[in-house]
């Protein structure tokens, strides 16, 4: 599948490889001016921008705050959705898990990235861990899990799955 050109804000049709360098823009501009990890994403939709975000982890002390989720947020607002089927993801590196996940939730039809996991893990930032804890057996976990009152909890689904008024997704 060849890259969708991209539009600036401003109308300017731009290169994948600037919009590309753009995320990576981001993400040096996050850390140089201490806001944040080195991390940068772009959202694109029919080729134009509507959403940018940078790695907030430390500066809104929240864990979820990476560069792809900031985006996807911003994305979604900008939008007025929850869904961004149709939408392309520029990140600087290689989503993590969570971001992954996130990029499939929105519904993100493609993913382009710059350095890859392995260079992130150069950094000190290696997701390797994350991938085996998924594969093991929940109380055999560094955070283990242990289910508590299912039958109740599956009230919450009987009571969605009859509801006429609800917003799939």
């Amino acid at each position: 599948m060849p890259e969708p050109g991209v539009l600036s804000r401003s109308g300017r049709r731009l290169s994948t490889y600037v919009i590309r360098a753009c995320a990576i823009a981001l993400a040096i501009e996050n850390v140089t001016s201490g806001k944040g990890g080195p991390f940068g994403a772009v959202i694109v939709r029919e080729g134009k921008i509507v959403g940018e975000g940078t790695n907030t982890v430390t500066a809104g002390n929240d864990p979820t705050a990476h560069g792809e989720v900031n985006a996807i947020r911003a994305a979604c607002k900008s939008l007025g959705t929850f869904s961004l089927a149709g939408c392309e993801l520029y990140t600087s590196c290689e989503p993590c898990p969570m971001c992954l996940a996130a990029a499939y939730w929105a519904h993100i039809r493609a993913i382009y990235y710059g350095a890859n996991a392995a260079d992130a893990a150069k950094a000190g930032f290696d997701d390797a861990f994350l991938y085996d804890e998924i594969r093991k057996e929940h109380a055999a976990r560094t955070v283990p899990s242990t289910q508590l009152l299912r039958d109740e909890a599956w009230t919450s689904f009987k009571v969605w799955i009859e509801a006429p008024n609800k917003i799939e997704y």
